[in-house]
């Protein structure tokens, strides 16, 4: 007796089920796969033929040109980002988001970001929102240079609900033993190096959507600070990737520190890469507040201490440089298409708290 006999008879008033009966289109996401094929080939580059199907991707150090490489890990999300992105129907610049989040993080160890892979998890399979995801994955990769050599896609029907997704990025970066950047030479006398974000990036999502909700706002609309775009469109601005123009300055020399701003704002990020005995001070006048940040505030009645603790309030990656060096790496980046911005200097502290000053804060903030 074959095994569905043996089913049959056992139960005769049972039905047969599919994978697809219980909410899951293996249809679906093949076609899925099949889309994404070309968009991952778009990022290869030396090490890697970015080429999709494998149980695993494989990457070429040597190909790539390292000698003696350490390799340099990261994973991150875009956090409740997605929950705007769903409102307002629009997916094709999250995947550059979930990109940015994990490079930036590699660059300020002077990585060279080699290979992404990404983890998209949904309640029901829905091809069209699926590419334009993984086509902003894929624009992400080719900002960064990395290639785009594997993922997942998870249809998960009872753990999140239709139209509902979740992203998560890892990225794998490597760099030459002896050029690894660790903040150990940074000294008192150094200088703060602001490069502007895009806006927002992928931070502090949660405080906004309560904003957008307490003001009673739709996504729909004419957002309050650029009326040329709808509140939606304008909050899903991509994160910057800041990936080549830091590799280039951090090559050229004189770069000592980099810090990427992201949740936790200034002062829980900064500290992270000075030492102890040092702190950074910053003056909140020595650039310019971009208006999402100025709107969340006056709208949200939101402090300016709790402003520069989750948001990056305009400055998303900083550079410590020593003083001689500051010109050079300022062009450098300027010649990469960055706004830089002299936000201030490292000074000892004598290890007392906190380790991050901020100077002129209320002039930057409506009251």
């Amino acid at each position: 007796m074959c095994w569905e006999e043996a089913i049959t008879s056992r139960d005769p008033h049972h039905n047969k089920l599919s994978y697809k009966d219980a909410g899951v289109d293996i249809d679906a996401g093949n076609a899925l796969v099949e889309a994404i094929k070309p968009l991952a080939r778009s990022t290869a580059r030396s090490g890697s033929d970015a080429g999709l199907g494998g149980f695993g991707g494989l990457f070429d150090l040597k190909a790539a040109g390292f000698k003696d490489p350490l390799l340099v890990a990261a994973n991150d999300g875009v956090g409740t980002k997605l929950k705007i992105a769903i409102a307002a129907g629009r997916h094709e610049t999250v995947g550059i988001d979930l990109v940015a989040m994990c490079v930036n993080d590699l660059v300020v160890q002077g990585a060279e970001p080699l290979f992404f892979l990404d983890y998209y998890a949904t309640g029901r399979l829905e091809v069209e929102a699926g590419r334009a995801i993984l086509s902003g994955i894929a624009e992400g990769c080719r900002q960064a240079g990395c290639a785009l050599i594997g993922g997942e896609t998870a249809e998960m029907p009872g753990l999140y609900s239709d139209g509902d997704y979740d992203l998560a990025g890892f990225a794998v970066g490597a760099v030459e033993r002896d050029a690894v950047l660790t903040g150990r030479d940074v000294a008192a006398g150094d200088l703060v190096l602001g490069l502007a974000s895009s806006g927002l990036h992928s931070n502090g999502f949660s405080l906004v959507r309560k904003v957008v909700e307490t003001l009673g706002l739709a996504y729909d609309r004419p957002a309050p600070f650029a009326g040329e775009l709808t509140l939606g469109e304008a909050l899903l601005t991509p994160t910057r990737i800041y990936v080549k123009p830091c590799l280039q300055a951090v090559s050229a020399g004189g770069v000592k520190a980099l810090a990427h701003i992201t949740g936790g704002g200034f002062l829980e990020n900064l500290p992270r890469v000075i030492p102890s005995t040092l702190r950074v001070s910053l003056s909140g006048i020595n650039w310019p507040v971009p208006p999402v940040f100025r709107w969340l505030a006056a709208s949200g009645g939101i402090a300016p201490q709790e402003m520069v603790r989750t948001f990056n309030c305009g400055v998303g990656m900083v550079l410590i440089v020593a003083p001689e060096s500051r010109d050079q790496v300022a062009s450098s980046l300027e010649k990469d298409g960055e706004t830089v911005f002299d936000i201030g200097r490292v000074e000892a502290s004598g290890g007392q708290q906190p380790a991050v000053v901020i100077d002129n804060l209320e002039q930057t903030w409506p009251s």
